[in-house]
């Protein structure tokens, strides 16, 4: 009789892009540990959720954590991230700040491995200019915000005596993926 009911039982597969849903949560953790600053500490609503009741308008429903690609769309051309189906289910056209890409970016290496000398390998890890190539693609922000973070690592490299291209920067000799994880996050730091 078990044996009978375990065989009618559906079998599920288990979820191919399981570093993908980990890598959702953790952005999903970042975005909800940003909390809003205002003026003062008894103002809680932000200007634009002020004028919208001011005016009598509904605030816009808050933008869902974007969810990286998994596994599959990691190794294929990125130009496949741009296509609406894969846009739509990892974010779609969500406004970031210059400091929320960087850390994404920071994410995305940390989670698909970091290269050198290409933007993304066959086995899909990144260099910075992939990794922020992969947040742009799936609408994650969009070319002012990469440009001002483009800016803010550049302006960290210069305050370092470094004059070189940050896409140079990252395939220079000895370079490592702690070095590159520094840099972004001490532009992102610096653009808070």
């Amino acid at each position: 009789m078990a044996a009978t009911l375990l065989a009618e039982t559906p079998r599920t597969t288990p979820d191919v892009d399981t570093d993908a849903a980990q890598l959702v949560r953790d952005i999903e953790h970042y975005l909800a540990a940003r909390t809003r600053t205002t003026a003062h500490p008894l103002v809680t609503k932000t200007t634009a959720e002020l004028i919208a009741e001011a005016l009598g308008t509904a605030p816009a429903e808050p933008v869902a954590a974007p969810e990286l690609p998994g596994r599959a769309l990691r190794i294929l051309p990125d130009w496949v991230l741009r296509f609406p189906i894969v846009r739509h289910r990892h974010g779609g056209a969500r406004p970031v700040t210059v400091a929320e890409h960087l850390e994404l970016t920071a994410l995305v290496i940390e989670r698909y491995g970091w290269a050198q000398h290409t933007h993304r390998t066959r086995s899909g890890r990144r260099c910075i200019l992939g990794a922020q190539a992969v947040l742009f693609r799936l609408g994650i922000g969009d070319q002012t915000t990469v440009a001002a973070a483009a800016n803010r690592l550049q302006n960290v490299l210069r305050a370092r005596g470094c004059t070189t291209p940050y896409a140079t920067w990252n395939d220079a000799p000895g370079r490592t993926e702690t070095d590159v994880l520094a840099l972004i996050r001490t532009a992102s730091r610096s653009a808070a």
